[in-house]
């Protein structure tokens, strides 16, 4: 047993907390969603993507040069982020700039790094 994490020396059971609790939660198929969603910020690559996308709207040639990686890679994670609704693509001519989908994406990232940095 961890010895970090402190547990109750009892067995008794809160039935109003674990009801209250039970009535809140989500649907199982939502925590799902949710977990799947998270999975894409799991990616140092991808954390970088979003970052230069909030500055700017961006092609692939260009994420490619920011990070010194081949186009093929970046478009494999540009791909990833586009299914999971973190970013969006319109083409102009033979161009395609991505960029973030929408607002949440960056209060999503940006409350996760502030509670890193708080944490330090």
């Amino acid at each position: 047993m961890n010895k970090d994490i402190e547990v109750c020396n009892c067995n008794e059971v809160h039935e109003n907390i674990v009801n209250k609790a039970k009535t809140n939660l989500p649907k199982d198929t939502c925590l799902l969603d949710l977990a799947e969603f998270f999975k894409v910020f799991g990616d140092s690559t991808r954390i970088k993507i979003i970052y230069a996308l909030l500055q700017t709207e961006m092609c692939v040639c260009d994420i490619a040069e920011l990070l010194n990686m081949s186009q093929s890679a970046i478009s494999h994670q540009l791909r990833t982020l586009k299914n999971h609704g973190v970013v969006k693509y319109r083409r102009e001519g033979r161009e395609v700039y991505y960029s973030l989908d929408d607002h949440h994406i960056y209060e999503i990232l940006n409350q996760g790094f502030n509670h890193i940095c708080h944490k330090k």
